[in-house]
């Protein structure tokens, strides 16, 4: 038996060395360090409920550049980072029994009931083996420890108290000291091949140039697009005005697909932006940064109070709703062939780049619970598959709000889809963008082509029910704007572009979702 202490580090969603209390602790309590991800079995087949697949190519590529980058980046600072494929109960007990070193097995707690259950074997094991665990907390802004709430079951279930309580009374901790060398592995510890996507069974996906998220998964890239939409472009001075944009890279941070599997720290963000806040600028944009990284703090905890809730078809208020399971109507939604364009155009964007703004989410979101009506659960799932972004109590907290079946009982919004393409595409760029059929009708005509005489439609090379589909559902409200054209929109607008900020009126509809009391959306 060897008497150096030998540390294992189980990484998941923590994929950095800056600001990551795992190494840092590590590097003061093991004269060995083995940091290790595990390619777990169980993230690669189908879902809950409805057995769509559960990682889908995007976010895959995405995970296996942020592994390559990880391993390059703990090379140079005298490391490894050892990958092996299997569950990480499993590979963590080989680990033990093969180095016979093992002190202690470190790693991030995480608040989902799937890696909760992997939390619980990885203790077994130990417990087993007699090896101690070490556990933190680093995925969100605020640390839990911090919260002005002594349990977690005092949690507001409105997000403005919490916001105001957090900044009122929290402060973020600093960043944790990246160290400059680490303690190498135990010798002759193989390292251990990044599988390919075909090794997973996954198709490589192909990459789309009208993508806005044309981005390489990895901590020094995550790093580099904080340098480049802070201190190279000032694009963070200009963000509240221009994130619920829906064509190109700068109309917003693009952070979250690295904030999911923790390429970069949200207090590392924080911390930056009170730098450019200094240095620079502070504005409403700069402070809208951490507003939205409040959101995702918020929808973690909520995850944290209400446990497998979140995934329940009645949600956080145990409400029955008669949500239909209407697989026809499913299809047309998630291959973008609604009839809906605004619709459509979103849903193409997401299963041909494995991203979609904010806005188009809300939108598509809820027209599929409140125009078809259907399960919640089937549009979480394919945002799952899909998004390279996915974080799981995000996503399945933005669902349940659009569902009307959150955790507070006076979000129960429904977008009108036609009202919402005219103001954030008045144009009709984005969805010419992403519906090519419809690319013969000029100006912000494209969003109604049921509206349209059969002769305009003709000299578009448009047949509704042939080249594009007619509308599969109706909603009375849309009428009040189908007519409605904003000013220099119709056929004069031939060739000009449509602003590629945030119309003015809409400066403020970040928060409609969740705080207007405007049913007008």
């Amino acid at each position: 038996m060897s008497t150096s202490r030998t540390i294992i580090c189980l990484l998941r969603n923590d994929l950095r060395l800056h600001d990551n209390e795992l190494f840092h602790w590590a590097q003061r309590n093991a004269d060995h360090i083995v940091p290790l991800y595990c390619f777990d079995p169980r993230h690669y087949v189908g879902t809950y409920n409805y057995n769509l697949p559960k990682t889908g190519p995007f976010r895959l590529r995405f995970l296996l550049d942020s592994i390559r980058d990880l391993r390059r980046t703990l090379l140079h600072k005298g490391s490894n980072l050892v990958v092996r494929r299997g569950k990480p109960e499993e590979v963590v007990a080989d680990l033990i029994k093969q180095l016979g070193s093992v002190s202690t097995v470190a790693f991030h707690e995480e608040v989902s009931s799937e890696e909760l259950n992997v939390e619980k074997r990885v203790k077994d094991v130990c417990a087993q083996m007699k090896v101690k665990v070490h556990t933190c907390w680093g995925s969100t802004l605020y640390h839990r420890d911090d919260l002005p709430f002594n349990n977690m079951s005092r949690l507001p279930d409105v997000y403005t108290q919490f916001r105001k309580a957090v900044e009122s009374q929290s402060r973020v901790r600093p960043l944790i000291p990246t160290p400059e060398q680490l303690k190498p592995l135990p010798q002759g510890l193989e390292e251990g091949g990044v599988p390919t996507a075909e090794d997973l069974e996954q198709t490589e996906p192909v990459t789309d140039p009208r993508s806005a998220f044309p981005c390489t998964g990895g901590e020094s890239q995550a790093l580099a697009r904080l340098k480049h939409y802070f201190w190279d472009t000032n694009a963070v001075a200009t963000y509240k005005e221009t994130r619920n944009g829906l064509i190109g890279v700068d109309y917003s941070t693009k952070f979250s697909s690295w904030l999911a599997l923790g390429c970069i720290s949200p207090r590392y963000i924080y911390h930056q932006i009170q730098q450019y806040e200094k240095e620079r600028t502070a504005n409403q944009s700069t402070y809208w940064v951490i507003f939205e990284l409040l959101w995702r703090d918020y929808f973690k905890l909520v995850g944290v109070k209400y446990g497998n809730r979140l995934f329940q078809i009645k949600g956080l208020q145990d409400k029955s709703v008669p949500w239909k399971k209407d697989m026809k109507l499913f299809d047309a939604w998630k291959e973008g062939r609604t009839g809906v364009p605004f619709v459509d155009a979103n849903m193409r964007e997401l299963a041909m780049t494995g991203f979609m703004s904010n806005r188009g989410r809300q939108n598509v979101a809820s027209f599929l619970t409140k125009d078809l009506c259907l399960d919640w659960r089937m549009g979480a799932e394919w945002f799952e598959y899909l998004l390279i972004d996915h974080d799981v109590c995000s996503n399945y907290g933005n669902w349940l709000y659009s569902a009307g079946i959150g955790n507070d009982p006076r979000e129960n919004r429904k977008f009108n889809m036609i009202k919402q393409g005219l103001d954030y595409d008045n144009n009709g760029d984005y969805v010419r963008q992403w519906v090519p059929e419809l690319q013969g009708i000029m100006g912000s005509d494209v969003h109604t082509p049921w509206t349209l005489s059969t002769a305009s439609l003709s000299h578009a090379n448009v047949c509704l029910g042939e080249t594009y589909p007619a509308p599969i559902v109706m909603a009375p409200e849309w009428s009040r704007h189908a007519n409605k054209k904003p000013s220099g929109a119709g056929p004069s607008a031939r060739g000009k572009k449509g602003p590629s900020h945030t119309p003015k009126q809409h400066r403020d509809r970040g928060i409609d979702f969740y705080f207007s009391k405007s049913k007008n959306l």
